[in-house]
């Protein structure tokens, strides 16, 4: 059945915290075949060591990028300051108001990325310390409506702490590739170990190897399930901010309509933006393994939902 706003955000929210669950039992099944080959092999520190050594990691690297993060991917993207001289930027700066109104948070520091295709994205640590920018291209293509509705769109990310979040998920993805890595690197020397003193279970150690070796690639497509599932929300909320969900679907098809990639952003902040910046047919491809690998869901998907909530809203 079509989902209206409120049915679509409650259930983007459900969703994502099942993946924020897959990944913890996911770090502590890691955690716990890494720490029973230390003990095996003669080692105990009384301590789950791995499993501890691995989280203390991520949680630098989330906090560091929860201090810095925000100001190194507006550098990367050779972003500025908004300048109100130009007459389309002045109306982004009014749309930018409006919105945060709307929204109930207070006014993001306002960015353009000088580049020709229309794209935008949020980042930040919340509500309290935010920015929103977006491409000249996109300044040029848009109407006001639409410009709107985009902005909308990011400023529901700010509200909904969508981008700490993916903070978060990252710390997290980083946390079990590394304890991947720790875990293979320790297989030669504990396995050898283990089977010398005859000590485990054969079949808990497969299914542990098994985990060691997956665990890079269920870390990097639950990542991008929980960015897939933000966009999907962001679109709902941002919807529900304008009350005009037809702009944001308007706003879509023109930002899919640009089929060059956006060169100023960095693969690496992709599921920062409102589309994929690389362009092409990217954002187009559907069917479930495409669907696996993608930062954002099929552009036309989330234009069929607005659409529906338009009718329903």
């Amino acid at each position: 059945m079509p989902l209206n706003i409120y049915d679509q955000q409650k259930r983007n929210l459900a969703n994502t915290r099942l993946f924020i669950v897959g990944f913890v039992a996911l770090l502590a099944v890691l955690g716990m075949g890494a720490d029973g080959l230390l003990y095996a092999g003669g080692f105990s520190p009384g301590l789950p060591l791995a499993t501890l050594g691995a989280v203390a990691v991520g949680g630098l690297s989330a906090w560091w990028s929860l201090r810095e993060g925000d100001k190194a991917v507006l550098e990367s993207t050779a972003a500025v300051p908004l300048d109100p001289s130009d007459p389309r930027q002045r109306v982004l700066e009014n749309v930018v108001e409006e919105m945060a109104i709307a929204a109930g948070v207070p006014k993001p520091a306002i960015y353009v990325v000088p580049d020709p295709d229309p794209n935008a994205f949020a980042t930040g640590a919340g509500p309290e310390r935010s920015s929103i920018a977006v491409t000249r291209g996109l300044l040029e293509r848009l109407d006001r409506d639409e410009l709107q509705a985009v902005v909308a769109h990011e400023m529901s990310h700010v509200r909904n702490y969508d981008v700490r979040l993916m903070t978060v998920v990252a710390a997290l993805a980083g946390a079990v590739l590394l304890l991947a890595d720790w875990s293979r690197r320790g297989l030669w020397w504990g396995g050898r170990r283990r089977d010398s003193d005859g000590k485990g279970g054969v079949f808990f150690f497969a299914l542990w190897f098994l985990a060691v070796l997956l665990a890079p690639f269920i870390a990097q497509i639950v990542s991008l399930a929980v960015s897939r599932q933000r966009e999907y929300l962001a679109d709902a909320s941002g919807a529900e901010l304008t009350r005009h969900p037809l702009a944001l679907a308007s706003a879509l098809e023109k930002i899919a309509a640009a089929v060059e990639p956006t060169r100023s952003i960095k693969q690496g902040i992709a599921h920062l933006c409102i589309e994929d910046p690389r362009g092409g047919t990217d954002g187009q491809r559907q069917g479930w393994f495409a669907g696996l690998w993608s930062t954002h869901p099929p552009i036309a998907r989330r234009i069929e939902l607005l659409k529906e909530m338009a009718y329903r809203a």
